[in-house]
């Protein structure tokens, strides 16, 4: 079961499972849940380990230990030492097409949560908060940094690649088709 609470944690996130949570997927009781918890706390305390498990904000987190603080940001600080990911990229190219841009809007545009490669983005300075949307609950704008330049080797972004041809307008007749007409006819 301690395994199962491991990859659980991993899989949360920075999200994280509250105590509720762990009870109700893993089908066990609190008592039950706590010692769970306290074990694999207990595991993480072994110097060979790189992880050990918090309770943040109502919830437990999988985190790094603060030691090793220095080697992390070493790594997120070092472009040679990173590559990013598709997610990473998709939500780079969206924001620096449509900057300053909110996290409701590139998620919108994803389809999918981009919070969480939001905050990576910022660790790795690529992306930076450049105020507040007049949007309802103000939400925070997004931008490109210089290190995003620096990355993708461009002096500005007026540099990016024109995408205007490959953004397909949508006109009326797209909107009139039957969306349950078939192209194949059934035989007779």
């Amino acid at each position: 079961m301690q395994a199962v609470l491991e990859g659980l944690l991993y899989l949360q996130g920075d999200e994280g499972l509250s105590l509720e949570q762990i009870m109700d997927i893993l089908e066990i009781d609190e008592t039950t849940a706590i010692k769970l918890i306290n074990n694999l706390q207990e595991s993480y305390q072994d110097e060979s380990r790189g992880l050990n498990i918090k309770y943040l904000a109502n919830t437990y987190k999988l985190t790094t230990k603060e030691e090793h603080k220095k080697y992390y940001a070493k790594l997120i600080s070092t472009p040679k030492y990173y590559r990013l990911s598709s997610s990473s990229l998709e939500t780079l190219a969206i924001i620096a097409y449509n900057e300053p841009i909110t996290r409701i809007e590139i998620d919108k545009l994803r389809g999918v949560d981009s919070s969480y490669v939001i905050r990576k983005l910022v660790a790795k300075g690529l992306i930076k908060e450049s105020g507040k949307s007049d949007l309802p609950g103000h939400p925070i704008l997004y931008r490109t940094t210089d290190d995003f330049l620096d990355f993708f080797n461009l002096s500005s972004l007026k540099e990016l690649p024109d995408i205007s041809k490959y953004i397909k307008e949508e006109t009326e007749e797209d909107d009139d088709k039957d969306l349950f007409t078939s192209i194949y006819k059934e035989e007779n």
